[in-house]
């Protein structure tokens, strides 16, 4: 999320105190939203305290790409810890704390994990700590090529989590599998305006991974069938659900949660857990996500 027009946030900010409930509660609240067949969602509220983040959000995704061999295996996606923004140290020691106590087969990284390159590898080296049984994944967001690339990559290595930059993983379990796709740096087009889902299977369930939701509108990501994007921070700041600025060129419509692109593919847009701009979140709490796939096969 790009670091301009302080103004308007502080104005949202003001405009929020006076009408809105913040995500501040630490009650637990768990309603099953159903937005579309085939895929539906819940949240969790959690206490910002003992777990580092405001909530947990669910999806449940059902598909018939999906083998019987992963029905029931669940990712886990974070993204955009801009550590250390909002997100403090103390957070991210109970997050990780928290992430212990999930079950979880897979975990995929968003990007925009630094606001201090001197503390890249006290990031990584927690969540090295969390070590999915399937594999763990990672792509690149616009800070970490701005600034500390190298550090964020090396970090990633050793922790055991694989950088995939227009790359595609294949996960293997019981004779199936599903892919993994991670795209490189999505803000540059003139490179990687060509996704590499479109050398994939129709049949087969590929989760496409990029940093900003806006590549799955402004490139043909044909094969994708679901899509995890970070970078809005769900606006940081929202005025009844509407936000000041979105770091993105389609404004609104790819805000946060659950979203499709042009061509009806499912999207995930996670607020994130860290901050830019000012460090305040209100009306996007922070959150990590778990999805989990059902097969229909």
């Amino acid at each position: 999320m790009k670091r301009k027009n302080h103004s308007l946030y502080m104005l949202g900010i003001v405009t929020c105190l006076l009408f809105i409930l913040t995500s501040c509660s630490t009650s637990k609240d768990s309603l099953a939203v159903s937005r579309k067949p085939g895929i539906s969602s819940t949240t969790t509220r959690l206490n910002v305290a003992e777990c580092g983040i405001d909530r947990l959000k669910e999806y449940t995704v059902v598909h018939t790409d999906i083998p019987k061999s992963f029905d029931g295996k669940t990712i886990l996606f974070i993204s955009d810890t801009h550590y250390p923004s909002l997100f403090k140290t103390k957070d991210l020691n109970a997050l990780i704390s928290y992430l212990k106590t999930l079950n979880y087969d897979i975990m995929c990284l968003g990007g925009d994990y630094h606001e201090n390159t001197s503390l890249i590898d006290t990031l990584f080296d927690r969540l090295g700590e969390v070590k999915p049984a399937m594999g763990a994944y990672g792509v690149m967001g616009n800070n970490d090529y701005e600034r500390g690339y190298d550090v964020v990559a090396k970090a990633m290595q050793r922790n055991g989590i694989q950088l995939l930059e227009h790359k595609v993983d294949t996960i293997k379990y019981k004779g199936s599998f599903i892919q993994v796709v991670g795209i490189k740096n999505p803000f540059n087009l003139t490179k990687n305006g060509i996704s590499p889902t479109l050398g994939l299977s129709d049949k087969d369930f590929v989760v496409l991974l990029t940093h900003t939701p806006d590549y799955a509108e402004d490139v043909v990501i044909r094969n994708s069938d679901l899509v995890l994007a970070g970078h809005t921070h769900g606006g940081q700041v929202r005025i009844f659900g509407v936000a000041p600025i979105v770091p993105s060129k389609y404004d609104q419509k790819f805000l946060t949660g659950l979203v499709y692109n042009s061509a009806g593919i499912p999207m995930i847009v996670t607020n994130g857990i860290g901050t830019s701009n000012k460090n305040i979140r209100i009306g996007a709490p922070s959150e990590v996500v778990l999805i989990h796939l059902k097969s229909i096969r």
